[in-house]
């Protein structure tokens, strides 16, 4: 097995008394596309600064290679960070700005040209050597970010919410870019965000984290189509998240009406928590499905209609489709088997924000 670029091994680090991370094991493989997904406070930008050297954990290790590097000074690593603010020099040009860690590095003149010109074609703004930082757009300054840091050849790179201040438009351009050069470079990124649109669209492997603790970790689709607790479910993407009454395997009851499913394991008549994405609820005439209800609020979302579902329990479910039911139409719900998710309840607070799995 090949040995992981970067492993982080219990880490555990508060600030002021309270814990930041507790006790968090990460392993990055070489020439991946790492994301920390989870909302503000849950420990993913520490995280990123305990492995690049801009914190010292308070407790365990941080391994590159196998090499102990716990107590390095970012300056020592061979990683390049990528902040949100994209910290140039204004008094320098873009290419001063380029060349600023090759020049410490006392690389030779030439080398340092070849570079700037590479890093710029790479970023696509050739011929801007001589212009001035002040003169550029925020995704045109996020690009210099990007190509200060890959000109040092990192064999890694730390991006923590780079492109949090750009225009939606300019967002996912530079998304492409990242993936583009990710590809072409061939470095690993472990990229920090709080959106997860973005985490789903670039990352081989998401890491979604809450309160300290590592939720889930898995591929986009895993992550999306399998959350393993109620806060992942909830947190990536929308979903209905509702009890249920696991009455044996592959039948489960919700709201007094039985759906079969494909999860087993559960035991029998055990309480749990069924997660049903909005898209995945078919809308059928009364009669036909399982559960009866009314349509309550209708909005045109552009690729599809957005609608609430009242059914007689009270319950308002969230439903995506492209066909139209007015408000006020009864309808019938049905899901099929396999768009059924089952989870055990948390058995207390505690066990909520570590996450079933732990």
């Amino acid at each position: 097995m090949m040995q992981p670029l970067i492993d982080l091994q219990h880490i555990s680090k508060s600030y002021d008394g309270t814990m930041v991370l507790d006790d968090l094991n990460l392993t990055v493989k070489q020439n991946s596309f790492v994301t920390l997904l989870g909302p503000s406070g849950c420990g993913k930008t520490t995280t990123l600064r305990i492995i690049g050297g801009f914190e010292t954990p308070d407790t365990g290790k941080v391994l590159f290679e196998g090499q102990d590097i716990t107590h390095i000074s970012p300056n020592k690593r061979p990683l390049n960070t990528v902040f949100q603010k994209y910290a140039l020099f204004t008094h320098m040009n873009i290419a001063e700005n380029i060349a600023f860690g090759l020049k410490i590095k006392n690389k030779s003149k030439d080398y340092i040209q070849d570079k700037i010109k590479y890093a710029l074609k790479l970023v696509n703004l050739d011929g801007y050597e001589n212009r001035s930082v002040e003169s550029l757009s925020g995704g045109q300054q996020q690009r210099i970010a990007i190509a200060r840091a890959i000109v040092n050849e990192p064999q890694l790179l730390l991006l923590d919410e780079p492109l949090g201040a750009l225009d939606l438009k300019l967002r996912q351009d530079m998304q492409y870019e990242l993936i583009r050069l990710k590809n072409e470079l061939g470095i690993t990124f472990i990229y920090v965000t709080h959106d997860q649109e973005e985490a789903l669209t670039m990352s081989d492997t998401i890491v979604v984290m809450n309160q300290g603790y590592i939720q889930q970790m898995g591929s986009p689709e895993n992550i999306y189509n399998e959350p393993e607790n109620a806060f992942v479910a909830d947190f990536i993407g929308d979903s209905n998240i509702v009890p249920g009454t696991m009455i044996r395997d592959e039948l489960v009851e919700i709201f007094g009406a039985k759906f079969p499913c494909v999860d087993k394991g559960f035991g029998n008549n055990r309480p749990v928590d069924v997660v049903i994405r909005p898209e995945d609820i078919d809308l059928l005439e009364p009669g036909k499905g399982s559960l009866s209800g009314i349509v309550t609020h209708l909005i045109f979302k552009g690729v599809h209609y957005e609608m609430e579902v009242t059914t007689p329990d009270g319950y308002e479910w969230l439903v995506h489709s492209t066909d139209l039911f007015p408000v006020g139409k009864e309808v019938d719900i049905h899901v099929d088997p396999f768009d059924i998710q089952i989870m055990n309840k948390p058995a207390s607070e505690d066990e909520e924000a570590i996450g079933v799995n732990e």
